[in-house]
């Protein structure tokens, strides 16, 4: 399916250049002078690599079809995760380097996507938020305004972000999984 160049945005995969690349980063450009542009940075699927490309809105892109599978999270060994088909309860095994990053917000049980190209599994789609636990956040200082100001914290699986002040070590919160960023505090 076509697409526009402004319509590309982080998350999708796109069949460019005979290969597939998922879309990292994606940031509309205006500039002063020509035409205004998006900048997108793009992973390569198969091989691993990383592009930077710009494409103006007047250009087209080919955006990858794809089929979408629901599949709940069993476990993880040294090299692959294991996930079970909700409907017909067969297993798939993908690879961690497949994964990527997104492997430290599993939990037993998740619902995800898991997205295929040809009949083999390229991305996994996790939910739009997970409940995380922090393990350890520096103190508030002094003076500071919950508005403007966030401090660093480590979740429980070794993620870091930055947090408002008023969070502390051992409170529950929400993570958007799509920027890694705090959502809300969960209330006990």
């Amino acid at each position: 399916m076509k697409i526009l160049g402004n319509e590309i945005k982080p998350g999708m995969i796109l069949d460019y250049k005979d290969d597939l690349w998922s879309v990292l980063k994606a940031q509309h450009v205006k500039p002063g002078k020509g035409g205004a542009f998006n900048q997108v940075e793009l992973k390569s699927i198969k091989k691993g690599t990383k592009l930077n490309e710009r494409f103006r809105s007047s250009d087209t892109v080919e955006k990858a079809i794809l089929d979408e599978t629901k599949f709940n999270f069993l476990y993880q060994d040294e090299e692959k995760c294991h996930f079970m088909e909700q409907k017909k309860f067969e297993q798939i095994a993908i690879k961690k380097s497949t994964i990527g990053e997104k492997l430290k917000l599993l939990k037993e049980n998740m619902e995800i996507n898991i997205q295929m190209y040809d009949g083999e599994p390229i991305a996994i789609d996790l939910p739009k938020s997970v409940e995380c636990e922090i393990s350890s956040t520096d103190a508030a200082i002094k003076g500071q305004t919950a508005s403007s100001s966030y401090k660093p914290a480590v979740l429980d699986n070794g993620i870091n972000i930055n947090v408002p002040p008023f969070i502390n070590s051992g409170d529950k919160i929400l993570l958007d999984t799509r920027t890694l960023e705090y959502i809300k505090k969960i209330n006990k």
